[in-house]
């Protein structure tokens, strides 16, 4: 009977008493069913009619306008050419805030386009690092990564907890990680998770971009089959996606004080390790940062967040770019897990980009208001 685990990500990491969260084609329901029935395993029907979800969110929105900005909808999903249009845009009218570059391609040849927001006060500033959309299917996480943007954008002039932010900090932002994979998701499975490499021997594509870092790679939580979704690849760094960030992060490090990765869904806040049973050697300063976090989030709409180390937390994985990046030096590594706990799953309503993105934006505020604290 094949399933599509959406909650843990791995079988490896099913057991018993763990809520686990699975997508079935219809036919195969009417067998799972009465199996679940006979081993005494309760169930709920969380969306009896995925395709129709599917359908409804993806449906044909009339042809948007691709040349003011003052009319992009920030509450609706939108595609890898809109968002990137919507990169230039900014580049071109928020030039003494916004400059957009390239830190490489992807396997299919798209560019891996990042903003780099903060005002040029002076020559050296410490820097945020922010990257959305490392997991096609995982729509919301970009939609953040744009909100982010334009609160930042907009708020400048008027919020001083944010003009702080952008004179003291330089944010990097990339709103789609995993370019070719969220295109696919948009024109072929919307369930898609990884790059959209090719394995000639298995003849499958993709490798899962967060089990594919240099820091305990392939080891536990992530499969060495490459037809599996949290394959790892041939070896560490073999998607040019995670190779051109690696990169990109590995020349800031010194500047970098902290790593922000978003995904969904879980309602999460995670830092390192995923790879092992363990406290960081800063922990202190981190759990604090959470605490504020989780906090300041859940001051919007009473939403709440579970916060702690990823392994003991969600569950163990390896090969994770929050991981690499606090091996690599940067104090402050974070991976969000965005709403919700699993009655839309992948497939959170517009209706909640909203609330979703303007509670995260919260969450994120505390945090940078930490890093003047010497961790």
């Amino acid at each position: 009977l094949q399933v599509d685990l959406w909650q843990p990500s791995s079988p490896l990491q099913v057991a018993e008493g763990t809520v686990t969260d699975v997508r079935v084609p219809r036919n195969a329901s009417r067998s799972l069913l009465p199996l679940l029935q006979r081993a005494n395993i309760p169930y709920t029907i969380l969306i009896a009619d995925l395709q129709q979800a599917v359908d409804n969110q993806t449906r044909l929105r009339p042809h948007r306008s691709r040349r003011s900005l003052s009319g992009y909808n920030y509450e609706v999903y939108h595609s890898l050419e809109e968002i990137q249009d919507w990169m230039h845009q900014l580049n071109k009218t928020h030039s003494d805030l916004v400059h957009m570059f390239s830190v490489g391609e992807s396997y299919e040849g798209r560019p891996l386009f990042v903003l780099k927001l903060g005002t040029r006060s002076r020559p050296y500033k410490k820097a945020v690092w922010i990257d959305c959309g490392i997991h096609a299917r995982e729509w919301i996480g970009p939609a953040f990564c744009q909100w982010f943007v334009k609160e930042a954008l907009q708020t400048y002039q008027t919020d001083p907890a944010m003009r702080k932010m952008l004179t003291q900090l330089y944010f990097y932002v990339m709103p789609v990680f995993n370019v070719d994979g969220y295109q696919f998701s948009w024109t072929n499975d919307r369930f898609w998770r990884k790059t959209r490499s090719r394995d000639r021997r298995f003849r499958c594509h993709g490798v899962d971009a967060n089990r594919n870092w240099k820091v305990k790679w392939c080891d536990e939580g992530a499969s060495l089959h490459p037809c599996d979704d949290t394959y790892c690849g041939p070896f560490p760094e073999s998607e040019p996606e995670v190779r051109a960030v690696a990169q990109f992060l590995r020349r800031h490090r010194r500047q970098l004080r902290a790593y922000l990765s978003f995904h969904a869904y879980a309602q999460m806040l995670l830092y390192p390790y995923s790879y092992k049973y363990a406290l960081i050697p800063n922990f202190s300063c981190v759990e604090s940062a959470a605490y504020d976090a989780v906090t300041a989030l859940q001051s919007a709409y009473g939403v709440r967040y579970r916060y702690g180390p990823a392994s003991s937390t969600l569950y163990v994985s390896s090969g994770s770019s929050m991981d690499w990046a606090y091996r690599s030096g940067v104090p402050y590594a974070f991976a969000f897990e965005l709403r919700d706990t699993g009655t839309h799953g992948f497939l959170l309503p517009e209706a909640l980009i909203r609330p979703t993105c303007a509670e995260t934006l919260l969450a994120v505020r505390a945090i940078a208001l930490h890093l003047r604290a010497k961790c």
